[in-house]
């Protein structure tokens, strides 16, 4: 994996003391190499960390065969060797598949991105035409922000950090990305925590020519349901899935996968072994708490992984917030981030390369919110006004129960999902805390507010991008790790998408599909399991004292950075040692970190 950056003004040679700092930011994204290259009006730069092609035929910033563009990539294209053979009469120096990126771009231009698989952030400089043309894959695993300079610059990198270190954007707090994040924990893919500071959203690519910028979305993920049987869906899945992980632990590298004792990663580690006799595995857990280590210790033992089990004391909790916090950029609360980067760190002691589950639930239905959600459309009250307010008026003398509670707040199973699931403060609370502007994210879909499968749609463009790849990208890159998702492949994951819901999950189980198509992979005793979480509850962690300290440093102080964003009266009846408190928290350091002028 790697870290990209790219100033577009003229005289850009001007601008090598900028690009050097940018790249130095995002030395932890490439540590293996780092190199620029510079046209009349174009600096790009890139680190490196080799995954494929580790000879200097492979190194960025990578010049097309006419020299007339360049390209710097973050990512990995799965299957580009027969991309490569389809676009044969180019003239090759390497075996990389950046340079096969040159060739689709020679031969089809921004059509390219029609056929590109895999996931990537790209910038090709087009010296003849003077354009920059910047691309983003499908589901947002790998990141591009870009941002105007003060002398009109065009300024991109991985991370913002990498913007800021050019020196010529000064950042400006965007209200809108902090109510997403009081709201939801996580700013919006579709936005950035500054408002002259932008992310290209997933899917989407970018031209910059003229002085004029423009993002058109490229791909939208299916809106229609199949119509199939469970045989031919477990036949269909397994072939898919077997074909994503064969093109995904393809490097010059060794490849391992996380291995949590889940069913994600189980399947992971199940489908790694038909292809290669030996691999590498790697799990985590705290010492002295109910983990998964044992259910990871059976599928290692039934494949005869070279396995490694890291155990951690849970340790300074606050100091470990304060070390990890700053490589988001952003502020971010979701709660497993410190144990996925303690896994991403032992990791990285064995490994470039691992593949991991992500995004499985959102996929299969795992999620125990979505089966309350099937629950709560099968209400007699569901869709019944009068009902609705019979029960009202009943609640007001007889307690009653959580779905008959959650049918009255709501419109509709769509509502109950984005305003109650995974939310932190509600709309009133976050008014209360001084912050009014509402954020309403695109979907490249319209949502049919009844269905389950389109809130699993919402989901994989709203919560995996903003908040799930987020986690994994920041973390793994700390570590100059490489993480890839298989179920993320454009064929498997489109095949999912279209699952009826009923192959999906039930009032019984979940994951329906994944436990009749791989069920005779796993042990018996993980075929019987259900979701567990990574971490533990935020109530646990407040126990520590070292934790309240930093709390009552940041948030009991009026001249902390953070109250230069909310109000700080509002603020301390939120401090509750919950997930409210801990939200604050993160916003507290992440403010302190980024010194947010007054806006």
């Amino acid at each position: 994996m790697c870290g990209i950056a790219g100033i577009i003004s003229p005289n850009a040679k001007k601008y090598s003391e900028q690009i050097q700092k940018m790249t130095n930011a995002m030395i932890h994204r490439g540590p293996d190499s780092g190199h620029h290259e510079f046209f009349e009006n174009a600096a790009l730069g890139h680190r490196r960390l080799s995954i494929i092609d580790l000879s200097e035929t492979g190194k960025q910033p990578m010049f097309s065969q006419t020299k007339k563009a360049c390209i710097v990539l973050n990512g990995e294209i799965y299957g580009y060797q027969d991309l490569k053979k389809k676009y044969g009469d180019y003239h090759y120096r390497g075996s990389s598949d950046t340079e096969v990126i040159l060739a689709m771009h020679q031969k089809s231009g921004k059509k390219l991105l029609h056929e590109l698989p895999g996931m990537f952030a790209f910038a090709i400089w087009d010296d003849e035409k003077q354009e920059l043309f910047c691309a983003r894959d499908r589901f947002g695993e790998k990141p591009l922000y870009y941002a105007t300079g003060r002398n009109g610059e065009f300024i991109f990198a991985s991370e913002i950090k990498g913007i800021l270190a050019s020196g010529l954007v000064e950042p400006k707090i965007n209200h809108e990305a902090l109510y997403h994040f009081l709201q939801y924990g996580y700013v919006s893919a579709f936005q950035s925590i500054y408002s002259n500071i932008f992310t290209l959203p997933p899917a989407h690519f970018l031209v910059s020519s003229n002085g004029k910028i423009s993002t058109e979305r490229y791909y939208e993920i299916p809106k229609n349901d199949l119509n199939i049987s469970l045989s031919e869906a477990k036949e269909e899945f397994t072939a898919l899935l077997k074909k994503a992980i064969q093109k995904q632990i393809i490097a010059d590298v060794e490849v391992g996968s996380f291995l949590s004792g889940g069913l994600d990663s189980s399947t992971i580690v199940a489908m790694v072994n038909e292809f290669k006799n030996k691999q590498t595995t790697i799990s985590f857990g705290y010492s002295g708490e109910h983990s998964e280590l044992e259910f990871a210790e059976e599928i290692a033992r039934k494949y005869q992984t070279n396995h490694f089990e890291i155990q951690e004391n849970r340790g300074n909790i606050a100091m470990d917030l304060l070390k990890i916090a700053p490589y988001f950029d952003e502020p971010f609360a979701d709660m497993s981030f410190i144990p996925q980067f303690k896994i991403c760190e032992a990791a990285s002691r064995h490994l470039k390369v691992v593949l991991a589950g992500d995004a499985g639930d959102e996929l299969f239905g795992g999620y125990s919110f979505y089966r309350i959600e099937n629950l709560l459309r099968k209400h007699f009250s569901y869709h019944h006004p009068l009902v609705k307010f019979g029960l009202k008026q009943f609640g007001k003398f007889r307690e009653t129960s959580f779905l008959t509670k959650e049918n009255i707040a709501h419109k509709n199973i769509l509502d109950y999902h984005q305003n109650s699931v995974r939310n932190f403060f509600n709309p009133s609370q976050i008014s209360e805390l001084g912050i009014n502007s509402k954020y309403h994210q695109s979907y490249s879909f319209k949502a049919n507010p009844d269905s389950l499968n389109d809130i699993m749609r919402t989901d994989l463009e709203k919560y995996v991008p903003g908040n799930m790849l987020v986690k994994s990208d920041r973390m793994a890159m700390a570590n100059s790790l490489e993480v890839r998702t298989p179920f993320l492949d454009q064929d498997f994951a489109e095949f999912c998408i279209q699952l009826p819901e009923n192959l999906k999950l039930d009032a019984e189980k979940d994951k329906m599909i994944l436990r009749e198509a791989m069920g005779n992979y796993w042990t018996e005793t993980i075929r019987n399991r259900h979701k567990q979480g990574f971490g533990s509850s935020v109530e646990n962690w407040f126990a520590e004292k070292g934790l309240m300290d930093l709390s009552d440093d940041l948030l009991k102080n009026k001249t902390s950075a953070i109250f230069e964003l909310i109000n700080f009266e509002a603020a301390q009846k939120f401090l509750n040692k919950g997930k409210q408190h801990w939200n604050l928290l993160q916003l507290a350091i992440w403010a302190e970190n980024n010194q947010p002028p007054n806006s």
